[in-house]
C-alpha cells in the first residue's frame, strides 16, 4: 500500500520553528518529486515547496521563501520541511504529496500529485 504520513506538526508561538516529517512507504519515491502544500480554514489548498527527485533543485511559494526549507532523504524515504520565522499566516493542516512517476521536474500545481499525505495541524499563535 502507497502511503505517505506527516508528523513534527504543533503549537508554536509567532518567531518559532516547526520540523514537518513525512515518511514514505509502499513503492521507492526516489525518482518522484515531491512537495508540501497548506490549507488553511475556508481557503484552497496551496504550494508551499517543491523539491526534484534527487533534491538537487527546490522551488518556494513567495510567501515562504527564505523562512521555509524543503529536503529528502532518498535512502531512508522522508521527506522534511523546516519552518522558521513562523507567522500566524502560516496557520493550515500541511500535506505531503508525491507524483506517481519519475521526473527531473518540481510541480507546483496539485494535479500533479497523485499521492497524498492526511496531513498534520501547524498552528502560530501571535
Amino acid at each position: 500500500q502507497v502511503q505517505l504520513v506527516e508528523s513534527g506538526g504543533g503549537l508554536v508561538q509567532a518567531g518559532g520553528s516547526l520540523r514537518l516529517s513525512c515518511a514514505a512507504s509502499g513503492r521507492t519515491f526516489s525518482n518522484a518529486a515531491m512537495a508540501w502544500f497548506r490549507q488553511a480554514p475556508g481557503k484552497e489548498r496551496e504550494f508551499v515547496a517543491g523539491i526534484n527527485f534527487s533534491g538537487g533543485r527546490t522551488y518556494y511559494a513567495d510567501s515562504v521563501k527564505g523562512r521555509f526549507t524543503i529536503s529528502r532523504d532518498n535512502g531512508k524515504n522522508l521527506l522534511y520541511l523546516q519552518m522558521n520565522s513562523l507567522k500566524p499566516e502560516d496557520t493550515a493542516v500541511y500535506y505531503c504529496a508525491a507524483t506517481s512517476f519519475g521526473t527531473p521536474n518540481i510541480y507546483t500545481t496539485l494535479r500533479n500529485y497523485s499521492t497524498w499525505g492526511q496531513g498534520t495541524q501547524v498552528t502560530v499563535s501571535s
